[in-house]
């Protein structure tokens, strides 16, 4: 699944158990031994053994046990990343929807234009799609966003697509491993961005490689072999596999 930008196309609002998949737990379920591990987030220890204080992926590192919520949603925090939606425009700012509880507000005055009171729409309408950072939250939730800055930009081209905030690490991969990894495999120019929305711009089999990336993604992602999958589907990238 997936949405061109530029205001056409649909919006797309689309111990550890060994083996291929992880375990699903609910809140109060025993995950492991708490002899030899500890107890990460989603988890606490209780006696001999760690619960899950979640309903989520056990998932296990270093001997930390821990719990991924199945659904996180995102919460803004100043400096994030985001490809947002504009929702409406004022006079002197826009409402984008960044996929989160509140929309985020860019005012003129960071916007990366010169824009005369009163036409904002020039610049940008509503069904626009941005790439932004999230400038402030304050105590009241607003989200102030701002595009002033190194690559940040409307996004006039190319195709958007959404993932759960837990596999946004997955996709990245340690160190970006698997982020470059996709780039050089789809010869696409690639933005994950920290509000689980994805952005993608190449040529029709890059771009169309990359849509199914990104179904197996939200299909798989909580599998444990999920990188080995990765891995197989490079094999048949447009760039002819990675080696």
């Amino acid at each position: 699944m997936g949405r061109q930008v530029g205001r056409f196309g649909d919006k797309e609002m689309s111990g550890a158990k060994k083996g291929a998949e992880l375990r699903l737990v609910t809140p109060g379920e025993a995950i492991g031994a708490s002899h030899g591990n500890r107890a990460g987030t989603g988890a606490l220890a209780n006696g001999e053994d760690i619960i899950a204080t979640r309903l989520g992926w056990v998932k296990e590192l270093n001997n930390v046990l821990s719990v991924n919520p199945i659904n996180a949603s995102y919460m803004p925090r100043s400096g994030d990343l985001v490809i947002g939606i504009v929702e409406s425009v004022r006079n002197n700012l826009w409402f984008a929807e960044i996929n989160g509880p509140f929309n985020g507000l860019l005012p003129m005055s960071l916007a990366p234009w010169k824009v005369e009171f009163g036409a904002a729409r020039e610049q940008m309408d509503v069904g626009d799609v941005m790439l932004a950072r999230v400038q402030e939250v304050d105590e009241s939730h607003s989200v102030v966003l701002t595009m002033k800055g190194v690559g940040l930009r409307r996004l006039n081209e190319g195709m958007m697509s959404e993932i759960s905030m837990n596999h946004i690490a997955i996709i990245r991969g340690e160190n970006d491993e698997n982020l470059r990894a996709l780039k050089d495999a789809s010869d696409c120019r690639i933005i994950v961005a920290e509000n689980g929305r994805v952005w993608v711009d190449g040529d029709s089999d890059g771009v169309s490689w990359m849509r199914g990336v990104l179904e197996m993604v939200r299909e798989k992602g909580h599998m444990a072999n999920f990188n080995s999958l990765l891995q197989d589907m490079m094999k048949d990238a447009p760039s002819g596999g990675v080696a």
